[in-house]
């Protein structure tokens, strides 16, 4: 369901559009390639007189990795095409590379804010690395699946999605419904 109309008249100012597709490769590891565009809906005056023309970007980055199975991560790229401060944005690019060992479901995005935070890194480079741990899980489910690999039939280990959101609490319907022997009914204090 969209959001409702607003009530009251607004003039658009600020876009930002983020995308992520994901790649199957042929040497049975997988990209995850994520791209970061802003955009402003007026001119705005910028250094030596020049004008930044609405629509043109003000960012655009992008940012691939490779991962594995276990959704470590084994290469990363990050290119600008756009950045306000050019040269001065696009240097620290290389950085970025400093994404290889770490594993997008183990403290993925605390390890991103302590590499990058600050002067160590690129604000919105480093923002867009924040949305790979849930397009990772997203790319591998399918794959999961077709392979015979789903969690939802598993009695050894408890799908680690499971209790990471409202939806998939150990408590709630959805897990009652799809992952019965992880279904933990909610204890109401004073009951006997």
């Amino acid at each position: 369901m969209p959001l409702p109309p607003p009530s009251i008249a607004r003039e658009p100012l600020h876009t930002r559009t983020i995308t992520v597709q994901s790649f199957a490769r042929e040497d049975g590891l997988w990209d995850l390639e994520a791209s970061l565009l802003d955009v402003k809906s007026y001119d705005f005056p910028i250094r030596n007189g020049q004008t930044h023309k609405a629509g043109d970007p003000v960012h655009l980055m992008h940012l691939r990795i490779t991962i594995d199975s276990s959704f470590a991560i084994v290469d990363a790229l990050a290119v600008y095409d756009a950045a306000p401060y050019q040269d001065n944005c696009s240097s620290i690019a290389d950085a970025y590379q400093k994404l290889v060992g770490l594993n997008l479901l183990k403290q993925f995005r605390q390890n991103v804010k302590e590499r990058f935070g600050r002067s160590a890194g690129c604000t919105h480079m480093s923002e867009l690395a924040q949305v790979l741990p849930t397009a990772a899980v997203q790319t591998m489910a399918g794959r999961r699946r077709s392979s015979g690999e789903s969690e939802i039939y598993r009695t050894d280990k408890q799908p680690f999605h499971l209790d990471g959101c409202h939806a998939l609490r150990l408590s709630g319907p959805v897990v009652e419904e799809f992952y019965p022997v992880w279904y933990r009914p909610k204890v109401t204090e004073g009951m006997d």
